[in-house]
């Protein structure tokens, strides 16, 4: 059944992903500050709505005028390590932004708002422990959502944790995404460890675990989407070395163990990653 789906973020990695995802079979409406050629084939092709703004109050404006089925919630700004400069939009993306749209819920009238945020809110399995700066903004706007849970007796408010991902589409530079580039330009990779564990989940298991939260009734609640394993990197340079004809070329800074833990919120009900297993990565790294 086709579903009024407003998602934001959608020229990141995630949302783009969800966008390209969800535009056949829905009727999707972005927003959007200036146009994008990222997607302009999807926007061309499918059902979709763009709502410029140049600021909050004419995107208040518009919201206003929208009625949803379901918000998902992709929007953020990113740095690991912040200056002065990224105050602001560490401000903008992952706080007022989003609050702005939950604002307008009696509006809107959505049935779910869906958040992704990181498991490094509580770093190191360790409850209201934010990793950095950013960390601990996408933590306020999860007590935000909270607060509007709360007072909106119609609409259903979903957490859900990642931790790293990977796919198509990707342009950020991460983990698995550089040896991707670094293999195909027979580069050498620098890795802070031998000894590193990662938890990396295949963004094509994410759009499986957001099918289910669209297409099924579970109770609203804090929910892990992570890999239900934690990769060792050795284990995938000696992998790739042996399946493939040409070796991937890595130097390791330490023999320090890097382990993090996860806080144990539940896995998303009904649903197991399936992609995401260490032929998966490897093949992704090598095609």
């Amino acid at each position: 059944m086709e579903k009024k789906i407003l998602i934001t973020g959608s020229t990141g990695f995630i949302g783009f992903n969800i966008l390209n995802h969800l535009a056949k079979n829905n009727n999707i409406t972005i927003v959007l500050r200036k146009k994008n050629n990222k997607i302009f084939d999807i926007v061309k092709k499918n059902k979709i709505k763009i709502i410029y703004y140049n600021n909050l109050n004419q995107l208040n404006n518009s919201l206003k005028k929208l009625r949803i089925d379901v918000v998902i919630h992709c929007a953020t700004h990113y740095t690991k390590k912040h200056s002065y400069k990224d105050i602001y939009k560490l401000n903008y993306s992952n706080i007022l932004f989003g609050n702005l749209i939950l604002e307008n819920f009696k509006h809107l009238k959505f049935k779910k708002f869906i958040n992704f945020t990181t498991v490094w809110e509580n770093y190191n399995g360790i409850k209201n422990n934010p990793f950095n700066l950013y960390a601990a903004y996408k933590q306020s706007f999860t007590r935000i959502l909270n607060y509007y849970k709360s007072v909106d007796d119609n609409g259903k408010y979903y957490n859900v944790y990642l931790s790293e991902t990977f796919g198509a589409y990707d342009t950020r530079q991460k983990l698995i995404r550089v040896l991707k580039n670094n293999f195909r330009k027979k580069l050498t990779t620098i890795l802070v460890s031998n000894n590193l564990f990662i938890n990396v989940l295949n963004i094509k298991d994410l759009l499986k675990a957001l099918d289910i939260l669209l297409k099924t009734n579970i109770k609203e609640d804090n929910y892990l989407a992570i890999n239900s394993f934690k990769l060792k990197i050795t284990d995938l340079i000696k992998y790739i070395n042996k399946v493939s004809n040409k070796k991937i070329k890595v130097k390791y800074l330490s023999n320090k163990v890097i382990n993090e833990k996860i806080y144990t919120y539940k896995i998303l009900p009904k649903w197991k990653p399936t992609n995401s297993k260490l032929k998966d990565i490897s093949n992704f790294i090598l095609n």
